[in-house]
C-alpha cells in the first residue's frame, strides 16, 4: 500500500472515529449532570421530635444544619405507620394494599418493581445497608452493602467503597438506620431532665411517660451523630455538590397514638431534601406529597420518564404504573401544591398481640382528617396494651410496652381527661373526624357535628373511591392480610 492510500484510508478512520470519540465524551458528561442519590431513612423517628421541626428539647446539629442547606417538607406522608409497609411503598411508588405489603412483616407481591429495576436502566449503581425490612429478594434487587450499626469500622468502609467507587457513574445508595426503633439503648438519657421535658400534647403527662421520652431522645441524639458520619463521609468523596440527598423519619415512635395509627403522629414524616444548585437552601414547604412520590420523582430528576414505568402490579383499574406522581417541581420551583388528598391505612393482622383485627383507613386535605375504623365493635390493640391483658410469659420482651399505658390508667384514676383519653385508644368510634389547624394533636373528635357533614362526606367518597382503586375490600383485605406475611410466604416458596 502506498503512502497516499494510508494517509487516506487513516484520514477517513479518523473521520469514523471522532463521532463515536465525541459521543462517549458526551455520555460521560451526561452521566456527571445526573445527580447521585442518597437516602438516610430513620426507624420509629417522630416528624416533630428533631430541631429542624421545632424540638427544643433534642439537639440535632447534623439534621438542623442538613435543613439549612436544603428543603424543608412539612406536609410529606407515609401511608402506614409501621416498619416493612412504609419502606415498602416508598420504594416501589405504590401503595400497601396494592403492592401487597400491607401488615407488618410483609412482601410485596412476586413481580413488583422497585428503585433498584428503575434506576439500574439509567446507569446507576444501586446499593443498601441497613435494615431491610421487604422481600421477595427479586423485587428489591439492590447491592447489599450490610448492616449499617454504629457507622464506624466495617459499616463506613463498606458505605465509602461504594459511594467513591466509580467516579463516572452515578450512585443511590440508601442506608437504613435501626434508630430510633425500640429497644432505646443508644446514647445517653442522661443528658436530659426528666422532669423539665415539654411532654407533646398526644401523650399523657406521666413519671414514666418522662422516663422513656429521656431514652427514646437519646436515641435521636445517637441517630444524629450517624446522619453527620455519613455526611462526611459523602463529603470526603468530592461528591456531595452532585448529591441529592434525602433524610426522612418513616413512620411516628413507638408510643400510643403515634406507630400503629392513622394519626397524625403515626402517617407525617420528616423529610429534607438537600441539592446543591438545584433545592433552594434554607427552604420549606407545606404541600401535601406521600412517600409513593418518592421514585416517581427520584426517576424524573435521574432522566427517566415516570409516566412510562410499568410497576409489575396492576392496580384494581387495570393501571400499571405508579400510585405516586413526581414532585420534581416541588423541590425545583418550590411549588407549595401538590397533592388533593393524602391517604392512611392501618392493620393490626401481624402484630405481636393484636387480639382483634381492627383496620383503619383515613384521608386528609391537610386542613381535616377523616378516619374510618371499620370493626370499632372490637377493642384496638397491638404491643402497646394495659399488663393485665398481655400475658406473664411476654413481659419480658422489649416490645411489649405495657408499664407505660398502665401508668396512664393509674392517672387516670384521679383525673377524668386522662381515664378518658387512656381508654380511648383501646375503644373508638367508626368515625373520627379532625380540624387539624385547631387541635393538631387530634384531641377532640368532631364526627357528630353536623357542621362539617358536607366536607365529612367529600372525604368519605374520595376515600372509598381510592380503596377501590387500591382493590382494597377493607374488612376482608384484614382478613387476608397474614397471607402476605412474610415467613409464610418463605414458608410456601420451599415447599
Amino acid at each position: 500500500m502506498t503512502y497516499h492510500k494510508k494517509a487516506i484510508l487513516g484520514f477517513l478512520g479518523s473521520i469514523i472515529w471522532l463521532p463515536f470519540h465525541f459521543t462517549a465524551k458526551a455520555q460521560t458528561s451526561v452521566q456527571k449532570e445526573r445527580p447521585n442519590i442518597l437516602i438516610i431513612i430513620a426507624d420509629d423517628l417522630g416528624w416533630a421530635d428533631i430541631e429542624p421541626y421545632g424540638s427544643v428539647d433534642v439537639k440535632t446539629p447534623h439534621l438542623k444544619q442538613l435543613a439549612s442547606e436544603g428543603m424543608k417538607f412539612n406536609g410529606m406522608y407515609s401511608a402506614t405507620a409501621m416498619c416493612a409497609p412504609s419502606r415498602q411503598q416508598i420504594l416501589t411508588g405504590m401503595f400497601p394494599v396494592r403492592n401487597g405489603a400491607y401488615p407488618n412483616h410483609s412482601w410485596a407481591y412476586q413481580g413488583v418493581k422497585s428503585l433498584p429495576h428503575h434506576l439500574k436502566p439509567l446507569g446507576y449503581r444501586v446499593g443498601m445497608s441497613g435494615k431491610q425490612h421487604f422481600g421477595p429478594p427479586s423485587s428489591y434487587p439492590f447491592q447489599n452493602l450490610g448492616h449499617v450499626g454504629t457507622m464506624t469500622g466495617e459499616d463506613q468502609k463498606a458505605i465509602e467503597q461504594f459511594i467513591g467507587q466509580d467516579n463516572d457513574q452515578p450512585f443511590a445508595l440508601y442506608i437504613a438506620s435501626d434508630q430510633t426503633h425500640k429497644p432505646w439503648t443508644k446514647g445517653n438519657p442522661a443528658n436530659f431532665n426528666a422532669n423539665s421535658l415539654i411532654v407533646p400534647q398526644y401523650l399523657v403527662d406521666t413519671k414514666l411517660t418522662r422516663k422513656e421520652l429521656t431514652e427514646y431522645y437519646a436515641e435521636i441524639e445517637y441517630l444524629d451523630g450517624q446522619v453527620g458520619r455519613i455526611l462526611n463521609v459523602l463529603e470526603k468523596s468530592g461528591k456531595a455538590d452532585n448529591t441529592m440527598v434525602i433524610f426522612t423519619s418513616e413512620q411516628g415512635p413507638q408510643f400510643p397514638f403515634a406507630k400503629w395509627t392513622c394519626y397524625e403522629n403515626g402517617l407525617k414524616t420528616v423529610f429534607i431534601v438537600r441539592w446543591p444548585g438545584k433545592v433552594a437552601p434554607n427552604t420549606s414547604n407545606n404541600a401535601l406529597i406521600e412517600y409513593v412520590d418518592v421514585v416517581p420523582t427520584l426517576l424524573e430528576a435521574a432522566g427517566g420518564d415516570p409516566d412510562t414505568v410499568q410497576t409489575g402490579r396492576t392496580d384494581a383499574l387495570g393501571k400499571d404504573g405508579f400510585d405516586g406522581k413526581s414532585f420534581l417541581s416541588v423541590l425545583l420551583e418550590n411549588k407549595k401544591d401538590f397533592r388533593e388528598y393524602v391517604y392512611g391505612i392501618h392493620t393490626t393482622m401481624g402484630i405481636l398481640n393484636a387480639r382483634d383485627f381492627y383496620p383503619i383507613r383515613s384521608i386528609s386535605d391537610g386542613r381535616y382528617k377523616y378516619i374510618r375504623n371499620l370493626n370499632s365493635e372490637v377493642e384496638f390493640s397491638n404491643i402497646t396494651k394495659p399488663l393485665d391483658t398481655v400475658m406473664y410469659a411476654e413481659r419480658d420482651y422489649w416490645w411489649i410496652d405495657t408499664g407505660l399505658i398502665d401508668s396512664w390508667f393509674q392517672a387516670g384514676e384521679h383525673n377524668a381527661d386522662i381515664k378518658r383519653r387512656s381508654e380511648f385508644y383501646y375503644k373508638r368510634p367508626s368515625i373520627e373526624f379532625y380540624d387539624l389547624q385547631n387541635d393538631p394533636y387530634e384531641l377532640k373528635n368532631l364526627a357528630k357535628n353536623q357542621k362539617f357533614s358536607i366536607k365529612m362526606a367529600e372525604l368519605d367518597s374520595q376515600l372509598t373511591v381510592w380503596m377501590k382503586q387500591q382493590g382494597d375490600k377493607g374488612l376482608l383485605t384484614e382478613m387476608n392480610a397474614m397471607s402476605r406475611n412474610a415467613n409464610l410466604i418463605k414458608k410456601q416458596n420451599q415447599e
